[in-house]
């Protein structure tokens, strides 16, 4: 195989992410058209598979960037390919995230693809790494909330819109989780390369509790309020109102029963 077709093999979009966005279009068109007997149902694959692809988008934004700033060792491990069974972690990467949209509605920051980052020159281009993945769920969010901000809900069914706002609020959260400077999470991946040698040693090995130590203080209740607080507030300033919001979760979680409000159009 010649390096030109080596290149192409590596960035060709693999059928697994495909298979991915294939879900995501039936089952929006399944919301949009009432065609399924119970709209929850729909709602619920079209979230979840939204948010598989916006957890691998966010995985190719880092490896994209880590490409082009120095790393030509990522088309090899295919994290081009938007391949979710190819990260080095793919627990961590989808099946946790999944799990905690199923359970708590929360956008879980996920992780990983391996850089390797002695390849790389340049501060600001770790930085540009590190906060290229979360930049990528604001995006998601602004382009899931397009129709709510531009005044364009005409003729969109509820059920559409109220999946959309949810799939929205995953977006926001995973953004903003992300961005925290806790070590573990892009946010302190932004910010490391600024800091000294002797802090950044010290800081390591605390950098497999970091998620684990924000959910242990995002599970005390004033902190939780205010951090709910905030991607409400977001989210309101992105035009979804209160009811969106609600019905957008309610009807994903169907199996705990679907507020009759939330099935009739407004």
């Amino acid at each position: 195989m010649t390096a030109v077709a080596s290149r192409r093999s590596e960035r060709r979009i693999s059928p697994v992410f495909l298979g991915i966005v294939a879900v995501m279009a039936v089952t929006g068109w399944a919301a949009w058209t009432g065609f399924a007997e119970e709209p929850g149902v729909a709602v619920f694959l079209f979230v979840t598979s939204g948010w598989i692809v916006s957890l691998c988008l966010h995985e190719y934004a880092h490896a994209r960037t880590a490409l082009h700033s120095g790393d030509i060792s990522i088309g090899a491990k295919g994290y081009l390919t938007l391949n979710p069974l190819k990260y080095t972690h793919a627990l961590l990467s989808i099946v946790l995230p999944v799990i905690f949209v199923i359970m708590g509605g929360i956008g879980l920051p996920g992780g990983a693809v391996f850089i390797e980052r002695s390849r790389i020159r340049g501060r600001w281009k770790h930085s540009l790494i590190s906060a290229a993945g979360p930049l990528t769920n604001v995006l998601f969010a602004l382009v899931c909330t397009a129709p709510f901000w531009l005044h364009a809900l005409d003729g969109v069914p509820p059920a559409f819109q109220y999946a959309l706002a949810f799939l929205a609020l995953l977006q926001v959260t995973a953004a903003i989780l992300n961005f925290l400077p806790v070590p573990g999470l892009d946010g302190y991946g932004v910010i490391e390369p600024w800091l000294s040698y002797g802090v950044r040693r010290q800081v390591e090995p605390f950098a497999p509790f970091g998620l684990l130590a924000v959910f242990a203080v995002l599970w005390i209740p004033s902190v939780n309020q205010v951090f709910f607080d905030a991607i409400y507030s977001i989210l309101g300033g992105l035009g979804i109102d209160d009811v969106q919001r609600y019905c957008g979760q309610n009807l994903y979680r169907f199996w705990e029963g679907v507020d009759q409000y939330c099935t009739v159009s407004r």
